[in-house]
């Protein structure tokens, strides 16, 4: 078991069909202490996503949920502290908390900037802050921020500029706090997924999807469980050496 006993605390997991509970469910198998958070994570929603990762392993394992809005630097410190109380530490951080919104940049007012940038960005930048102080003072700690293909091609295929430019500062907030904190035994690290079959494709119409699959070389779209794989992997100790990287999961789709 790649994380066992480590407390794993995943962003935006309230989706049965989402990266982070994908990443739950993997992280869970490999024995982690798996801790899940969202705006939209109530009890009922926290029952579902334990009972289908119990479904899956077939066991009991440990899985607790708490509400967060990550947009609010206050909600964060008080998730960190919650999860700290309940299981004494925090080892990895994976953010893949996040919206979309597909907006031409001369129809964009202000209020559709401010929430992408409120939630992408400066949630990314509130969550990793609140984490970082508890990684600090224990001297490690893993984080692992979800981004997405289109802060690299500029602009997504389901996203809009505003989407592209909060998730390409993510990469840079990561890469920064890779290199600031690298000294104290923290790794940073980033993942870059396109078209991953989640909700974000339920807009898509079967012609546009088949258009896009067709264009990606692997000619299929990604799973959930994939872009999990790639997060267990930073959140191991299989990518000790690794920090201030990004991993592609994308099919192909860019090449670079």
């Amino acid at each position: 078991m790649l994380l066992k006993d480590k407390v794993c605390l995943i962003l935006g997991a309230a989706s049965l069909r989402s990266i982070g509970y994908g990443t739950a469910e993997l992280f869970a198998e490999h024995g982690a202490k798996v801790v899940v958070a969202d705006v939209k994570m109530d009890a009922e929603t926290l029952n579902a996503v334990k009972l289908s990762i119990q479904s899956k392993l077939g066991n009991s394992v440990s899985v607790h949920g708490f509400s967060c809005d990550i947009s609010s630097p206050t909600d964060c410190d008080k998730l960190v502290s919650e999860v700290v109380a309940l299981h004494g530490t925090i080892d990895c951080l994976v953010n893949s908390a996040g919206i979309v919104r597909n907006i031409p940049i001369l129809e964009l007012a202000e209020k559709d900037l401010d929430l992408m940038f409120d939630i992408n960005l400066k949630g990314a930048f509130y969550i990793c802050q609140s984490v970082l102080k508890v990684f600090v003072e224990k001297k490690s700690g893993t984080i692992v921020n979800v981004a997405s293909s289109a802060a690299q091609r500029g602009g997504g295929l389901v996203g809009g500029s505003h989407y592209a430019a909060s998730k390409g500062g993510m990469l840079s907030l990561t890469k920064s706090i890779a290199r600031e904190f690298a000294a104290l035994g923290i790794r940073a690290n980033s993942i870059c997924p396109a078209m991953i079959e989640t909700p974000m494709l339920d807009g898509l119409s079967e012609e546009r999807l088949k258009g896009i699959v067709d264009a990606i070389p692997l000619k299929r779209v990604g799973t959930t469980r994939e872009m999990a794989g790639a997060c267990l992997f930073l959140s191991s100790e299989l990518s000790g050496f690794v920090t201030g990287s990004n991993i592609d999961v994308n099919g192909g789709t860019h090449i670079h």
